[in-house]
């Protein structure tokens, strides 16, 4: 279990870790705009992913405690060693929050 200094520390000082959620937030960002069968947050949703690409670090930022807060029972090791997938679905899992569902 990462401590909350170590869970700091990934996201402060982590650029890696960074980067790839910056990646998840483009690929929610896109999956959202084409998405065929949008649900009803689809205008908060959209906006969200307009933001990720007009300032995808910030959006970025912004996701990443979250992200680290989901996995706040694995180890700093799991955390940095997870794969793409898993780190998308995390992204995934918070878009609503931060589209203001």
């Amino acid at each position: 279990m990462a401590t909350y200094a170590e869970l700091y520390a990934l996201a402060s000082k982590d650029s890696a870790l960074n980067n790839r959620v910056v990646v998840a937030c483009f690929v929610s960002a896109e999956t959202i705009m084409s998405d065929p069968s949008p649900p009803a947050n689809q205008p908060n949703r959209l906006v969200w992913a307009q933001g990720v690409f007009a300032n995808p670090k910030a959006e970025a930022k912004r996701m990443l405690p979250a992200v680290l807060a989901a996995n706040k029972d694995l180890g700093v090791a799991a955390i940095q060693g997870a794969s793409d997938s898993a780190i998308q679905t995390n992204v995934d899992d918070h878009v609503d929050l931060f589209a203001g569902s």
